[in-house]
């Protein structure tokens, strides 16, 4: 469709992980958690994990996602229900 915006189709697994500090440490952890996934999925299906097209879509997903993240004010949210309260969740962890 012209004109749409971006998104996932949907009945997709996924994972969010919060926490009320980002730390070095905990920098690491996430770090090499997402690494090791990624690496280990490649593996197991022959593919190259690192070089897709879900990837670049996720970085222009949260081009978006990230103002209404930093805002002071509340920001009105259009996405879907899962990532409204994401956000939502995330602003409150913020504070």
């Amino acid at each position: 469709m012209a004109g749409a915006a971006p998104r996932f189709e949907g009945n997709r697994p996924s994972n969010t992980i919060l926490m009320q500090r980002l730390t070095p440490e905990t920098l690491g952890m996430l770090i090499a958690l997402y690494e090791h996934s990624v690496f280990t999925q490649g593996v197991v299906w022959n593919i190259d994990s690192f070089d897709n097209g879900a990837s670049s879509l996720g970085k222009v997903l949260a081009q978006r996602i990230v103002p209404e993240l930093e805002s002071e004010e509340e920001p009105k949210l259009l996405h879907d229900s899962s990532t409204n309260n994401l956000i939502r969740l995330a602003r409150h962890l913020k504070q």
